[in-house]
């Protein structure tokens, strides 16, 4: 949706990146270039090579605390869920440590002067970040919740419309009766059958 909104807000070159490849090539009926990643290329790299060497304008990282990237970081919010409550719960409030693969990514590949926009949920207290980086390359750096009651009117027009100019009636892969609500719960983790949305009907 993020690529979406970028084509439609009128950038020249938008490149959707992900681990997912029903993700990327539901991007690609968009008319975004994609790009499919491991956990561990050289997205910044590569991400350079498609734009002259100079890096993107602007970077959203929609991921937040992902899962993926790195082992570490997930092992040790493993281990906190073993620990009774009265414990855990001020260690990830206090310490908690995010995975950050992707906004390490994300610093390193925007360009010098550039703007990364946070709309993924980091929620750690001791998170190690790059200020020498950020402050070196003059970055912007945006972050926020869902806003929704800012932009609601600026939205609005583009959902209740008859062209739906973000296709956003296409993102649903799966519309299922809500007593199978389990199930697909099961089917999105598990990236099975190409799940991306599911609509749960009443």
């Amino acid at each position: 949706m993020c690529a979406r909104i970028a084509k439609h807000q009128g950038a020249g070159q938008v490149i959707g990146i992900d681990l997912v490849p029903e993700r990327l090539r539901m991007a690609e009926r968009h008319g975004i270039d994609t790009l499919e990643v491991g956990a561990r290329d050289g997205v910044a790299e590569r991400l350079r090579e498609q734009t002259d060497g100079r890096g993107p304008d602007s970077v959203i990282d929609a991921v937040g605390m992902e899962a993926h990237g790195a082992p570490f970081g997930k092992l040790a919010h493993t281990l906190a869920g073993y620990l009774p409550d009265r414990i855990a719960a001020p260690l990830i409030e206090k310490g908690g440590i995010d995975r950050l693969s992707v906004l390490y990514n994300a610093i390193d590949a925007v360009r010098r002067g550039g703007t990364i926009s946070l709309s993924g949920v980091y929620g750690g207290m001791v998170d190690p970040l790059p200020m020498m980086n950020l402050f070196d390359k003059q970055i912007q750096l945006r972050m926020g919740q869902a806003n929704v009651k800012r932009y609601v009117d600026q939205i609005m027009p583009l959902l209740t419309g008859d062209d739906d100019p973000l296709d956003v009636e296409g993102l649903a892969t799966h519309k299922v009766p809500l007593d199978e609500a389990p199930h697909m719960y099961e089917v999105f983790q598990k990236k099975q059958d190409g799940a991306i949305k599911v609509v749960l009907k009443p």
